[in-house]
């Protein structure tokens, strides 16, 4: 689905000159708008991926009207765009927390990546799992999917049940008989093996979370 997109922009031919663009890259425009009044209505009422918003409106100001977008829209990405680098524009702009800041006339190459980056980060901000481990790695218990900064993290079936088991027994220890047990219940147990796998395991959670307790078992840490 091709991502959308809205323009606060007051000089038409820029606005004309930016859908064209965007059009190029296969980005779909949801509608140009030229005071912040407008750009809030059409960023709160429609499904919007990111704003390109004009900093100075002729009638507005278009970092307050991104102050008010994100009152409701806390995760929309704003990039802006402004013919003034002055440090207290800056400053008030920063506040808000932009994508990006690009100063016109700007380089359309700058603009495509911006735009690119600012999607990907909402993707991984917007996908996560129900289970928080820290700012990057999450848990999906209906998809049974671990997550890292909106990316799937391919488990194997084993990988999958040694994980869950760490997830229901979080910030607990969980004894080396019962990981032995749950694991591989008809077999006889073999620490080469379970090793291996807690090894693999940690590997694809970048070393993070799981302690080992020697001789004891492991137990999966996390502070949220």
């Amino acid at each position: 689905m091709n991502k959308k997109i809205l323009i606060v922009e007051d000089e038409s031919i820029v606005a004309m000159e930016l859908e064209s663009y965007l059009l190029s890259l296969n980005y779909k425009v949801i509608a140009i708008c030229s005071t912040a009044d407008d750009a809030y209505e059409k960023a709160i009422l429609n499904d919007v991926d990111l704003v390109l918003m004009d900093i100075y409106l002729r009638e507005s100001d278009g970092i307050e009207a991104t102050v008010r977008i994100k009152e409701t829209k806390p995760n929309l990405p704003v990039i802006f765009l402004s013919a003034y680098m002055d440090e207290e524009t800056i400053d008030r702009a920063i506040k808000v927390n932009p994508e990006a800041y690009l100063t016109k006339p700007f380089n359309r190459k700058d603009l495509a990546v911006s735009i690119k980056i600012a999607l990907k980060h909402r993707e991984s901000i917007m996908r996560r799992g129900d289970i928080v481990l820290d700012s990057e790695f999450s848990f999906d218990t209906k998809s049974l999917e671990l997550i890292c900064l909106g990316e799937n993290i391919s488990l194997t079936k084993k990988e999958r049940i040694l994980f869950n088991l760490f997830l229901k027994n979080k910030n607990h220890l969980i004894t080396i008989e019962i990981i032995e047990y749950e694991l591989w219940p008809n077999k006889p147990s073999n620490e080469s093996r379970r090793r291996s796998l807690i090894s693999r395991l940690r590997a694809k959670l970048k070393h993070r979370f799981i302690k080992t307790y020697p001789s004891e078992g492991y137990m999966l840490k996390t502070k949220i």
